[in-house]
């Protein structure tokens, strides 16, 4: 069981904010091997999604994404930064967090679009969810990604 936390920015604890950028840093840097700039300054006006699991009497990170307000990195929303642990892959959290995501992103932001970078090999799940392919591939940090909107 995932229990979700949808928060702002100043609204992370110290270990809260520590434990999502250990995730991104272990998730997209070193199992993804990609090395760019994850302190992008988009964090600290986004909304964060936080889905915790206890393992062996711990909270633990399980899945995680950010929602950036509509007007600030794109003319729609953006979803980004979507990840679950390697210990909570397997189980549908993935499945779970896009569609809490959404979920809270519309609750926040009514009535807008929603954008993603998706990687392109997980076009069929995003599209699951009412995404539509609207670029061609492009290479980001060595994995072919597309633009999708929802």
């Amino acid at each position: 069981m995932i229990n979700w936390e949808w928060r702002h920015f100043d609204e992370l604890s110290g270990a809260d904010l520590y434990a999502v950028m250990a995730s991104r840093q272990d998730v997209f840097i070193l199992e993804q091997t990609c090395l760019y700039p994850d302190l992008d300054g988009y964090d600290q006006g986004a909304h964060h999604l936080l889905g915790w699991h206890t393992v062996d009497g711990a909270r633990v990170l399980a899945a995680y994404l950010r929602c950036i307000a509509p007007g600030v990195k794109f003319d729609d929303m953006s979803l980004g930064r979507v990840l679950t642990t390697k210990g909570a892959r397997g189980g549908g959290s993935g499945r779970a967090l896009v569609a809490e995501g959404i979920a809270c992103a519309e609750r926040q932001y009514p009535g807008q679009r929603i954008r993603i970078g998706a990687q392109q090999h997980l076009e069929a799940f995003y599209a699951s969810f009412g995404f539509a392919t609207v670029s061609e591939p492009y290479d980001e940090d060595g994995i072919m990604h597309i633009d999708m909107l929802r």
